[in-house]
């Protein structure tokens, strides 16, 4: 698993990149009550809007952690937004992507580095 400044992750597992936000964010965000899925299909670059969560505090855009096509969303979430709150790191995630280049998700920080980036910020 891999991390954004921006609060995604993304998992890559034979070719399909998963992505969603972190704990942190959504333990920030507090209780998540809509979220508005990406279109299937769509075609991303990195740091395109790719979904909406919002809560009871405010709105929050989710950003796309690399160059991508949404392969599916997690339309579970479309009922069940409070499943990000649950398991945000899991089964509540927002996309399934097909990376235009999987080899650059080995830029992004991993766990400890997420960790150690959280400490500083």
């Amino acid at each position: 698993m891999r991390f954004t400044k921006d609060h995604e992750w993304i998992a890559l597992e034979d070719g399909v990149a998963t992505t969603g936000i972190t704990a942190y964010a959504a333990a920030q965000l507090g209780d998540i009550v809509f979220v508005e899925l990406p279109a299937i299909g769509r075609v991303l670059e990195p740091g395109d809007g790719l979904a909406v969560v919002e809560s009871v505090k405010a709105a929050s855009e989710v950003y796309a952690p690399l160059a991508a096509r949404v392969l599916e969303a997690n339309a579970v979430l479309e009922t069940h937004p409070e499943l990000i709150n649950q398991d945000p790191e899991g089964g509540a995630w927002i996309a399934r992507l097909r990376l235009c280049d999987a080899s650059q998700i080995e830029a992004l920080m991993d766990r400890t580095a997420y960790d150690t980036w959280l400490e500083d910020r």
